[in-house]
């Protein structure tokens, strides 16, 4: 969310940021919260008068009062009354307005860096840079749901019948793969300084607007009938949801954090032959990163954040490249943002498998999460990327290490999660 004031007296600046986003509907909401806000600050200034109107009348009435002058201390009273009737009338319409200007403050877009590529749509997003060679092997590699039931690791029938459509059973050592890669993300982002936990995997209203834009939480949040809470769609939601509405003490950042989770996601929409399986369900896990941090410090924290994804991946020798995403593909509370896709032998092209993203103090200023620092108080900022999300990578996994016999090898990395084993047979 922006700062009223920048929008106040940076209109144009507002305005064309919209038409770089492809959001033109939006356009008129820039003048609308102008002249709300406007309304707003000129009814609470005759409330603030008023107040300090009824302060000073209150002290000469009892000052009145003391000198036995009761006639005109009734009247100095009438005033007090009429002026009381007023002030009740001036607080609910502030009360009305602030809660109007709020409302589209949350839809107008955060502004996004001078570096993003303005484009529509993730059509339009530029490949940054590759990491590792792409491999064609010269046998078949089946769809991935074939590979894990070759190794009766997957049922998907079974399912479809307790939960319904978009939901799995993994077994025997597909399971275990998955938790060996989840634990070992863990350990690899310990490793690099970062903070464990396991948060809360329901979030209150409150939390999920301070988090996302209402775009994003209609696509994505399942909530929980007759109670104020959500089921969280990854652990950034919660995680940055810690530091609601808190001061934190400049010499105390940057908090860098790594959380395991479930995630939870309506994925309405259709999709294509290559989503089906595992690829886009409704339930899976999660390692992420989050980052809270100073506002000079957050381009630095975003470079630090995608590598250590990419590294990730190629420590398990799955070649990936960067996408910078345009303008039309950011969320609107994203400043900026990179996908790491994975290569996928079968298909012969990479896909998403995490996202990296800056948000800037859009969140902060939602959550009310300020610093303390040496010049006074200022909105943190705020970073959050994937750093593994089986069962999503478990296809680029298995499509990678994947040998003609149809065994799957396990990289050195692995190998101690696994139990020492060297490949699935």
């Amino acid at each position: 969310m922006l700062d009223i004031k920048f929008v106040r007296e940076n209109p144009d600046i507002v305005k064309q940021n919209i038409k770089n986003k492809f959001q033109e509907q939006k356009l008129p909401l820039v003048d609308e919260v102008i002249e709300l806000d406007a309304k707003k600050r000129s009814t609470q200034q005759e409330a603030d008068k008023l107040r300090a109107e009824r302060n000073k009348l209150s002290k000469q009435i009892g000052a009145l009062m003391g000198q036995g002058k009761k006639e005109e201390a009734e009247a100095v009273k009438k005033q007090v009354g009429a002026d009381s009737a007023r002030l009740e009338e001036l607080s609910a319409l502030e009360k009305e307005l602030d809660e109007k200007v709020t409302k589209i403050m949350m839809v107008i877009p955060n502004i996004i860096d001078p570096s993003v590529p303005i484009g529509k749509d993730d059509s339009e997003n530029v490949e940054i840079t590759k990491y590792g060679e792409p491999v064609v092997p010269d046998f078949e590699i089946p769809y991935h749901t074939e590979i894990m039931e070759r190794l009766d690791g997957l049922d998907l029938d079974s399912a479809r019948k307790v939960a319904g459509n978009g939901f799995y059973y993994l077994t025997g050592d597909i399971a275990r793969l998955h938790s060996a890669v989840i634990s070992y993300a863990r350990d690899f982002m310990i490793n690099r300084g970062f903070t464990y936990c396991v948060p809360p995997f329901m979030i209150r209203s409150n939390v999920v607007t301070g988090v996302m834009s209402f775009a994003e939480m209609d696509a994505m949040m399942y909530k929980i009938e007759g109670e104020d809470l959500y089921l969280i769609g990854t652990s950034e939601h919660s995680m940055i949801g810690r530091f609601i509405d808190t001061i934190i003490k400049e010499e105390k950042l940057p908090y860098t954090l790594t959380s395991y989770s479930p995630c939870f996601r309506k994925e309405k929409g259709a999709h294509g032959i290559e989503e089906r399986g595992v690829y886009r369900i409704h339930q899976f896990e999660k390692q992420e990163m989050i980052v809270v941090c100073k506002p000079e410090e957050s381009p630095m924290w975003f470079e630090k954040l995608w590598q250590n994804t990419v590294d990730l991946f190629r420590s398990l020798d799955i070649p990936v490249r960067t996408l910078e995403c345009c303008s039309g593909d950011l969320a609107d509370l994203k400043v900026k943002s990179i996908d790491v896709e994975a290569w996928s032998p079968r298909q012969k092209k990479y896909f998403e498998v995490g996202s990296c993203s800056n948000l800037g103090d859009a969140q902060a200023r939602r959550l009310k999460i300020r610093v303390d620092g040496e010049t006074g108080k200022y909105f943190a900022h705020t970073l959050n990327n994937t750093v593994v999300a089986p069962p999503r990578m478990l296809i680029a996994f298995l499509e990678n290490n994947l040998q003609a016999d149809g065994t799957v090898r396990i990289p050195k990395v692995l190998q101690p999660y696994m139990g020492g084993m060297t490949e699935l047979k």
